[in-house]
């Protein structure tokens, strides 16, 4: 999740855990001081733009380097903190947590994290909860601010500490209850329009869990289901994209390929953009405006070739009209996405041979 609230959920927790042995203040400066380390790797040096992609929240963020670092931090702190010295499994234990609490939220972000490397090398992201979210973030943030003007440890303050935790948590716990609910909302709606993919994926949309995307996948085409715990009995908000599967059908093998369809788990289309075949993980942002999107190959006359990954940034990531969609979306009222509507095209046309295979079409 954001860095804000990686610092407060590390310093909830620290307070928790110390605040009774070295007071609020110290303990919560301890945890967001904690519970921002994980995400130091941004500063490791990668090979290539997909790497520092694919590769962000990787080893740092496993629960079992946490694990063998809790002491070695946590005996640093024993001898920067006399209140703590006679406590150094209850340190050890929160050093842990603060870090692990970290990689565990962001795996509940579509982005995911790599929790278990290297048992389990694959990223773990969940989905169910968007990576800014106020109603999760906003509690733990409370309990910061009121930390740093308290000095000393109150059973008022520990029943706010505690309320804090537990109402983020179960945060947490409801928001994969309702992608579930959605994922099966959104099953009977493709199956009632007649087009149901071959795989789903609900994913919560900017700020909230009341409104989710639906990525429906086929092989030639990705559907976007837009679903709200409100919504009446009108028709669904669904539109349909080419994914241009004859763009990547020769560079396959390619590194860089490879790693973008691991990493998206296959959630990811294609385009030609100025000559240049542009990947883009499909789960991360609104259509178009995707927040992840790489060059890795370029057209040479009738063929494509392979070049070094191009990170592509858009100018324009999310349009004016899209927040009174979310504002409309929110509250269960139909309205149409003007950015992603404008871009369905009903009329089926046929995808160029790029590499000597059949040519294929994109609807």
């Amino acid at each position: 999740m954001d860095s804000l609230t990686q610092f407060a959920l590390g310093a909830v927790v620290s307070t928790a855990c110390l605040g009774s042995k070295v007071g609020p203040r110290k303990a919560v400066l301890i945890g967001g001081v904690l519970g921002t380390l994980p995400d130091l790797d941004v500063f490791i040096p990668f090979d290539d733009p997909i790497d520092s992609f694919v590769y962000h929240r990787g080893w740092t963020h496993s629960v079992f380097v946490h694990a063998l670092a809790a002491p070695v931090i946590g005996e640093i702190l024993l001898r920067l903190f006399k209140g703590l010295r006679e406590s150094r499994w209850l340190v050890w234990a929160t050093v842990f947590l603060c870090l692990s609490t970290h990689a565990v939220i962001d795996a509940m972000t579509v982005y995911g994290t790599r929790i278990f490397w290297p048992l389990y090398p694959d990223p773990v992201g969940v989905g169910s909860v968007f990576i800014i979210d106020p109603t999760y973030s906003l509690p733990l943030l409370a309990i910061v601010i009121w930390a740093l003007f308290k000095k000393s440890w109150t059973t008022r303050f520990r029943n706010g500490v505690a309320a804090a935790l537990i109402f983020s948590t179960g945060y947490l716990g409801l928001s994969m209850v309702v992608q579930k609910v959605v994922e099966g909302k959104a099953e009977q709606l493709f199956a009632e329009v007649g087009t149901p993919p071959d795989t789903i994926y609900a994913i919560a949309a900017p700020f909230n869990i009341l409104l989710w995307k639906v990525i429906g996948l086929k092989d030639d085409q990705y559907q976007n289901l837009y679903v709200s715990l409100f919504d009446g009995d009108g028709d669904p908000e669904i539109y349909a994209h080419p994914r241009h599967p004859e763009l990547v059908a020769c560079i396959e093998d390619t590194p860089a390929f490879n790693k973008l369809e691991w990493f998206s788990r296959g959630f990811y289309k294609a385009d030609l953009v100025d000559g240049k075949v542009v990947v883009s993980d499909l789960r991360m942002g609104l259509t178009p405006g995707y927040a992840f999107r790489f060059a890795i190959a370029e057209q040479k006359g009738d063929k494509l070739q392979p070049i070094e990954p191009e990170r592509v940034v858009d100018q324009v990531r999310v349009e004016e009209d899209d927040w009174a969609w979310l504002g409309a979306r929110l509250k269960g009222e139909p309205r149409q996405r003007t950015a992603e509507a404008r871009l369905v095209k009903p009329i089926e046309v046929a995808a160029q041979n790029f590499c000597g295979q059949e040519p294929t079409t994109a609807g």
